[in-house]
């Protein structure tokens, strides 16, 4: 599939800024008292009004990302052999099931965040030692304490285990014997084939996580945008929005694509969908991904058509029984149309004057 074409909706504050002062702030102007710019005046009010409200301001920005199974790892072999078995690309692959095998022993999957690094044994102490023994209880072996300690206990489950998958029996784990990953995977592509040579450091396959997600890659000066746990809003190519959040966050350097010129820093964005039934159908797809930039909650905001340009900065025009009066406004942030004001003592349901 093509590579995405990147789009952009950016809240142009600057555009917006300069269409007030040329457009409201010459409609202001021609009304304005210079000798007291704020005494109300009876007459000439203005062709429309609006109310000041109060809401939650969010500005928004959208970019291109693509919908598959999120960022692909590679999975290198670690031990020396025949490769007797290998999956099948799309295969989906859980807890205790063989990734692939070698001299016909299972190289199995379990769950953790902390790389395979080192044989494991009786006296072995760390935070693997904690991630294994928490997956041998999972798949129901007993007789230990799941800590950081590597004990006699923790050997005896592993022969156990060891004599289900039909591996010797010795209760050491050798380096290779297990892959860890966050969870469930699914088989993105293999890279060797069945029957050729297992040497460590050859890649075997790829995998992907289980679950539906979306990747969006970002510039670097748009990072402010992407912390994870925020939420975002997912829309499919049917036009179907769903819900998602940011699950992860990394910085990425392309290389560069010319003679002379320098590698470039990215941001990829990987997006967790919440509703996966939804997002099933398409195995790929390119989607849009609507991000918010800034947020304001519980603030009071009037039309950006409402502002004028006063001597001191920006300012609305006042409407009360008849006369109006021009009274100086902090601005905060831009969004819909709309834009956040603070001072000339305003509350919700103040009437402003509009242009037409």
């Amino acid at each position: 599939m093509p590579p995405a074409r990147r789009r952009r909706r950016k809240v142009a504050v600057t555009l917006i800024v300069l269409a007030v002062a040329g457009g409201a702030g010459a409609y202001a102007y021609t009304r304005l008292d210079p000798a007291r710019n704020a005494a109300a005046r009876p007459s000439a009010l203005p062709p429309n009004t609006a109310e000041v409200g109060r809401q939650t301001l969010r500005e928004t920005e959208t970019a291109d990302g693509e919908l598959g199974y999120g960022p692909t790892t590679q999975l290198v072999n670690r031990l020396h052999g025949t490769l007797t078995a290998v999956p099948e690309t799309d295969d989906r692959i859980t807890r205790g099931e063989p990734l692939y095998r070698v001299d016909d022993d299972p190289v199995t999957l379990m769950y953790g965040s902390m790389p395979a690094y080192r044989t494991l044994r009786d006296g072995s102490e760390g935070n693997d030692v904690e991630q294994l023994e928490r997956n041998l209880g999972e798949l129901g072996y007993t007789g230990f304490t799941v800590d950081e300690e590597y004990t006699a206990g923790t050997a005896a489950a592993v022969e156990r285990w060891q004599d289900d998958k039909g591996l010797p029996e010795t209760g050491v784990v050798e380096l290779g014997q297990v892959v860890f990953a966050s969870g469930a995977v699914r088989v993105d592509g293999v890279e060797a084939a069945e029957g050729g040579t297992a040497t460590p450091g050859k890649p075997v396959l790829t995998f992907t996580g289980t679950d539906k997600a979306v990747t969006v890659e970002l510039e670097a000066s748009e990072r402010r945008m992407a912390e994870e746990g925020a939420k975002v809003e997912v829309t499919l190519p049917d036009d179907t929005d769903l819900k998602g959040e940011i699950n992860e966050v990394a910085t990425v350097i392309e290389p560069a694509s010319g003679q002379g010129e320098e590698p470039t820093t990215k941001v990829e964005v990987v997006v967790e969908i919440d509703d996966q039934k939804a997002a099933e159908p398409y195995a790929l797809a390119s989607v849009d991904v609507t991000f918010t930039a800034d947020e304001r909650k519980d603030v009071l905001v009037v039309p950006v058509a409402a502002l004028v340009a006063l001597p001191e900065g920006f300012g609305v025009e006042v409407v009360e029984g008849g006369r109006t009066r021009y009274v100086p406004v902090e601005t905060g942030l831009f969004a819909d149309g709309r834009v956040e004001v603070e001072g000339g003592g305003l509350t919700e349901g103040t009437v402003v004057g509009m242009p037409k």
